[in-house]
């Protein structure tokens, strides 16, 4: 299949100035140049050069657009084959006008990723750098962008070799113990499974300290806004969202379902979720709407709980506390425009420690304070995400965890007198989970199942 000419649409399906139709493969340039008709043939120009014509149907020779074509010849590309980027007007007839021509004449259509996948297949990046790519496209905020950028230049893969490779050096050291026992070396390979081991162990354990962060950052918390009904839940996403997203009133059970907005708070991407009043109802569409609120707060990793500065603390109030238990959470205490009617030393004493912000989204008033509060509780400190390697991955994570355990195994089992080749099990095993990780050691069906989470064209 990888010596097959494929190509896709490679921008965004819509309205724009520019469409960009892209081409890989050994048949890519010669496809291109039987419809492109300008001053030189594309065969002839050289490579990484861009060039204006217009591509023109072989079979009724219409002009079917005015193109700039880019000529990439192997091995200097993205996917190390030979590419042609046909840049044409945008626009959803415009575009695939072009595509249709060009597949008309030899290529299949690319499936979804595989233009990054024929990338990593080439040797050109690993799997841990493919999958930056796919964080870079879904990166929500500067610091997301930072960290998938950081992947995609390699980092972290240059920290997994670098394991892999003092992992390398113990385990030909502990062969060379069984295969010449007569050097009697075991006591000097043994120091040095604990030195070299204990290398690895430790950068692991760096790695997976920022595994929190890094997932934030790459899947966006997922925050909840819950509170009794019209007490200004609806107020407070659109305060966050700076946006006129959720329908607000005077009128208590306004929001009957869930609400869900991606907002950037200080770096931090949140994935906001507005939820129905929580209270007793006979309305059953309501009824439904406060059953699903119930039901996200439980699967949440940050809790905005709303409460009426001018009103005392209801039984309400006091069971959203109870519903909220052992959660990460900010008490939000809105209408301070309003005359206070509620006991915050009660609040404070409610909230257990988390952290409790007074606001009035009426008068634009606390919404600082708030969101520095969240940065915070999930940031301690400023987050260098230039300079680090963060693990932002689940996959990624998850086998790193199971390195961890591995050599943790290999390092008590030297510690405790078992033979070198027992020792050198898992040490392997751990040297083969951390291949996963960059896709040395990998299932060709999981790499399927990662490119096709990849968007047609990439």
């Amino acid at each position: 299949m990888e010596t097959e000419t494929i190509a896709a649409i490679s921008t965004p399906m819509g309205e724009g100035a520019i469409g960009i139709v892209r081409i890989s493969g050994p048949e890519a340039v010669q496809t291109a140049d039987k419809l492109y008709k300008g001053k030189q043939s594309l065969q002839e120009v050289d490579s990484h050069t861009i060039n204006y014509g217009h591509l023109v149907d072989p079979k009724s020779g219409q002009t079917v657009e005015e193109v700039m074509v880019s000529v990439l010849r192997a091995p200097r590309t993205y996917t190390k084959e030979d590419m042609i980027e046909v840049n044409c007007h945008g626009g959803l007839t415009s575009v695939n006008r072009v595509l249709q021509l060009i597949l008309a004449h030899g290529p299949r259509l690319a499936e979804p990723g595989e233009f990054t996948k024929r990338a990593f297949l080439h040797g050109r990046i690993d799997l841990s750098q493919a999958e930056g790519v796919m964080d870079l496209i879904r990166a929500k905020t500067d610091r997301a962008m930072n960290v998938a950028m950081n992947q995609v230049e390699g980092r972290l893969s240059t920290r997994i070799q670098r394991l892999r490779q003092l992992l390398l050096e113990t385990v030909a050291s502990v062969e060379v113990n069984i295969d010449y026992p007569e050097f009697d070396a075991e006591e000097i390979t043994v120091q040095m499974v604990r030195d070299k081991g204990g290398e690895v162990r430790r950068d692991i354990e760096q790695l997976l300290q920022t595994a929190h962060q890094g997932k934030i950052l790459r899947e966006g918390l997922s925050t909840v806004i819950i509170g009794r009904p019209n007490v200004g839940k609806s107020s407070l996403l659109n305060s966050l969202v700076h946006e006129e997203k959720a329908i607000v009133t005077d009128i208590p059970g306004t929001t009957r379902d869930v609400v869900e907005e991606y907002v950037n708070v200080r770096g931090v991407p949140l994935r906001l979720l507005d939820t129905a009043g929580i209270r007793e109802t006979e309305d059953i569409v309501e009824r439904l709407g406060v059953q699903r609120s119930r039901e996200v707060v439980a699967g949440a990793e940050l809790v905005l709980l709303v409460l009426n500065y001018n009103e005392a603390l209801t039984e309400a109030d006091e069971e959203l506390f109870q519903l909220i238990d052992g959660q990460e959470a900010i008490i939000v205490v809105n209408k301070t425009d309003l005359e206070e009617n509620v006991d915050m030393e009660r609040v404070r004493t409610l909230a257990g420690g988390n952290p409790v912000v007074s606001t009035s989204l009426m008068k634009d008033e606390g919404i600082d304070e708030l969101e520095e509060g969240i940065r915070t509780l999930f940031f301690a400190g400023e987050m260098d995400s230039g300079d680090m390697s963060y693990v932002s991955n689940s996959r990624h994570i998850a086998l790193l965890e199971q390195a961890l355990r591995s050599m943790d195994e290999a390092l008590s089992s030297a510690e405790n007198g078992m033979p070198v080749d027992m020792v050198q099990i898992d040490i392997t095993r751990t040297w083969e989970i951390l291949g996963e990780v960059i896709g040395e050691s990998v299932q060709d069906s999981l790499i399927d199942q990662l490119f096709s989470q990849f968007c047609l064209g990439k």
